[in-house]
């Protein structure tokens, strides 16, 4: 697939036409009131692995509205001081797996903890935390789930749950809870950009490729799903382009970006049709915190740099989180 989006000097200066509602900051600050009455709960249970590396616990946590929601913690064998950690989402459609699939961070000798996606896990990396909240008719998929109404819409439960599993990475004693980075890819990639915005103090973020972006845009210029999905919604739902709108600026990560106060590195990749790339962009061009930095891969999709961009994290977040 060539080129298909702006060309790259261009993409240093976009910026997106996503309108802010003007009561973004009250909903997100009620939100988090209400999730933050119930006990977060965190409970870890040691796992049996087989694994010498690595001690890993089976962790569950109150998110939104209290459910409870799963996660791994992996640490370093021997670890017995706090450490630096990391806290990882997931992309679209996946849960958090088995644990042994989650080594990297602990391998460099850091702190992990994976958030599990609620009602998600069945298209890959299994998952084992419920959405037992319904919603109006939806496409099938997640994006439109709840998507009359930004009260109800599913990513606000979803971005309410990665900050409550930052919360719950924080309360464990051997992780230090003033050195903590987010990351993910894709989606996991917009959850930690919800997160950074939401969040005032963490060290690092480092989204990847990151999804939920600048949904003016995105849901116009790809025909490929996640987003799509949103188009054959309104395709059938004539009528709700002005409310299905007015719900997603509530949950664009440009939004979000501009309350980014933590250092950041994004990656985009120019051939990706699923992230188009002038998406990624707009949340990087708008993240507030003057330490960013965004890897670019030329002629990559949605894979992006994979394993290099993993290996760039691994230069990178050492700094932001000595």
């Amino acid at each position: 697939m060539a080129l298909f989006d702006l060309p790259l000097d261009q993409l240093r200066g976009y910026r997106s036409a996503s309108a802010e509602p003007e009561d973004f900051d009250a909903f997100w600050a009620k939100t988090l009131q209400e999730a933050r009455q119930y006990d977060l709960d965190p409970r870890f249970e040691p796992v049996e692995t087989h694994l010498e590396t690595v001690t890993v616990y089976d962790v569950t946590f109150a998110g939104f509205d209290g459910h409870p929601v799963k996660g791994w913690l992996t640490l370093p064998a021997r670890a017995n001081a706090p450490l630096p950690t990391v806290v990882q989402f997931i992309g679209y459609g996946g849960g958090r797996g088995l644990p042994h699939t989650h080594l990297l961070w602990a391998s460099a000798g850091f702190a992990h903890f994976v958030m599990d996606t609620r009602g998600q896990g069945s298209a890959w990396g299994g998952g084992d935390t419920p959405d037992p909240v319904g919603s109006a008719p939806a496409y099938p998929g997640f994006m439109t789930r709840g998507v009359e109404d930004p009260e109800s819409y599913y990513y606000r439960r979803l971005f309410t749950d990665g900050v409550r599993a930052v919360e719950a990475a924080r309360a464990h004693p051997l992780t230090d809870s003033a050195r903590v980075a987010a990351i993910g890819t894709s989606q996991g990639g917009g959850i930690t950009i919800a997160v950074g915005g939401l969040l005032p103090d963490l060290a690092a973020v480092a989204p990847d490729v990151p999804f939920l972006c600048d949904f003016p845009r995105a849901t116009t210029l790809t025909d490929r799903d996640p987003y799509r999905e949103i188009g054959r919604y309104l395709k059938t739902n004539r009528g709700r382009t002005e409310q299905v709108q007015r719900t997603l600026s509530y949950f664009d990560g440009v939004h979000f970006a501009t309350r980014g106060s933590a250092p950041a590195l994004f990656s985009a990749a120019l051939e990706d049709q699923t992230c188009p790339p002038s998406t990624v962009f707009a949340a990087f061009n708008a993240w507030a915190h003057a330490d960013k930095a965004i890897e670019v891969y030329d002629f990559n999709d949605h894979e992006g740099g994979g394993p290099y961009q993993e290996a760039a994290q691994l230069r990178w977040l050492p700094d932001r989180l000595r």
